[in-house]
This record gives structure tokens, sequence and C-alpha cells, in this order.
């Protein structure tokens, strides 16, 4: 992988350009507006498919917790609770004796006080059930990968991304909740539902946003920010990328480049990652049992 330093030069070189020294530090404007638009051009690709260097899975177990509490009717103010110390404000649920469903934690008052979003309808001590049912995505998250979300523990997939419709059916229906997990995108974060009272291993595939890779730590990051560094994509892509966007900024005719620079992407994209085999006749796996595998008598014997 080329640098982005070595990539702004073979561009400048192919263009009859004055090729740079260095680009970051530069402040000649031609050299910065290369700079910008090779940027751009990481961007834009990053966007156009699933590369598979951007893939990556995403682990977490929930959060939950048992404490006793005191609650009053008419009060959404929750007392006497051992330690709050693992609970969260907005992200974190809470069920039991006299709690409305779908009531979250509104503020953490004290190591013993919570205040949750509904009032209270039974006054007493019981124990309540908390878990956290909103998760922050990872600081590289750029887009979802369908049909990855797992619930490990159960072996189960899990069922989503529910729309808004369906996300207000599941909370606030007199019968909303079942084995498999449901889930959607929302505010930022991963929401689940419903409430989990145990460490559920939870899992999903997402594409990242950061197609470029530090000159010197190796760390990926969302932009060339140095001249040392590299990026995903294939050198040659990058450069016809920064040509042809060079030549549109400046008003000059780009159907040279565009023909170019689409061909380089179709291979690109056909040799990013391998492909099924593809059959007119497919025939059932064998596996697993089935009616290609089960006799025709003595069931058991």
């Amino acid at each position: 992988m080329a640098t982005m330093l070595a990539l702004i030069q073979q561009a400048a070189a192919e263009m009859s350009l004055a090729v740079p020294a260095t680009v970051v530090s530069n402040t000649t404007q031609d050299v910065v507006q290369q700079y910008a638009l090779l940027n751009a051009v990481g961007y834009e690709l990053q966007r156009k498919h699933q590369w598979e260097a951007l893939c990556t899975e995403y682990r977490f177990s929930t959060s939950f917790a048992s404490l006793a509490g005191t609650t009053v009717a008419g009060s959404p103010v929750v007392t006497g609770i051992s330690s709050t110390a693992a609970l969260e404000a907005g992200t974190w649920m809470v069920t039991g004796i006299g709690i409305a469903q779908d009531t979250y934690i509104l503020s953490v008052d004290s190591l013993t006080q919570v205040t949750l979003s509904q009032n209270a309808s039974a006054t007493g001590t019981s124990t309540l059930n908390w878990g956290k049912t909103k998760y922050p995505f990872p600081t590289d998250y750029d887009r979802i990968i369908n049909r990855t979300q797992y619930d490990k523990s159960k072996h189960w997939e899990m069922l989503g991304p529910s729309t808004p419709q369906q996300w207000q059916w599941l909370k606030s229906a007199y019968i909303s909740t079942g084995p498999r997990v449901r889930w959607r995108p929302m505010g930022g974060k991963l929401q689940i539902w419903p409430q989990m009272g145990t460490a559920e291993y939870l899992g999903f595939e997402y594409l990242s946003k950061n197609w470029a890779i530090d000159g010197t730590t190796r760390a990926s990051k969302a932009s060339f920010l140095a001249d040392a560094d590299t990026c995903i994509f294939p050198d040659r892509l990058m450069i016809l990328g920064l040509k042809r966007k060079y030549f549109e900024i400046k008003g000059f005719d780009t159907s040279r480049f565009d023909r170019d620079y689409d061909q380089e992407f179709d291979l690109a994209v056909s040799h990013d990652s391998g492909a099924p085999t593809l059959s007119l006749s497919p025939r059932l796996s064998s596996i697993l049992i089935g009616w290609e595998n089960i006799p025709d008598s003595n069931y058991g014997s």
C-alpha cells in the first residue's frame, strides 16, 4: 500500500503538475486541494461498497441487576437502593411491583435513590429488576450489516430492525415479549427489547468508517491525517479517483477519467471478496438430518 504522499505524487506526475515533497504541511493551494480531494475519494469509496476490510464484528454482554427499592404510589422516586453505582439514566429500564411498562431511569440522584420516567402505582419495598436496553455503537461504526444480529447465548437470530410502529407496539401493547430479542437502531444506540434479566451475549457485524491507516501506529482512522498514512483501497483506484476529481473541480472534461475510474472500481469490487458458486440445480445439504437420509422404516431401532 502506497502512502498518502506517494499517491498524490503519482497523480501529480501523471497530470504534469508540480510533484510535492510533502502534503499535510504544504501550504501551496494546489497541494492543499489535492489533499482534500484524495480524502473525498476515500469518503465516497467507503460508502459505495461493503469492503471486506471494513467488515467488523461487535460483541457485548447485556447489563442487569436485581436491587430492592422502596416505591410510593404516585411518585417516580425509588429510595432505599443498596447501590446505584451500576445504574445509568436514560439507558436502563426497570420492572417490578408497581412499575409501569416501558419505565426508564430518568436520573440517578444518589447512591441509594433514582427518579423514574413514570410514577409508581404501588407503595412498598420489593426487589426490582433493572436492565440496560440501550447500548452505544462502536466508535468507528458507520452502518450495520443485515442479518448478522444474534443472541449468542441462546443461539437465536435477533429479530429486527423493528419499524417505529412495531417498536411502539412492543413497548406499549399488553403482550409484547417473547423468547426472541428484538432490536432497533435509534438515537445513535442499539436498542433491544425486552429487558434482559441475565447476561446475554449479543453481537452483530457492521461496516467501519475507518478506511485510513496510521502510518506509525497502524491504527485505523476515518481520514488521511499524515503523509505516511495508507488506506485499505487499491492504490490505483485512489490515484484515478483523485485525477478525476481534480479535473472535475477545475472544470475540465472528465469522460476519460470516468471510464478508467469506473473500470478500476469494478475490478476492485470483484476482487474484494469471494463469491459463492451458483448452481441451476442445487442439492439439499446433507449435514443435518433430512428426507434424503431418514430410513424408510425401523425408526428408533
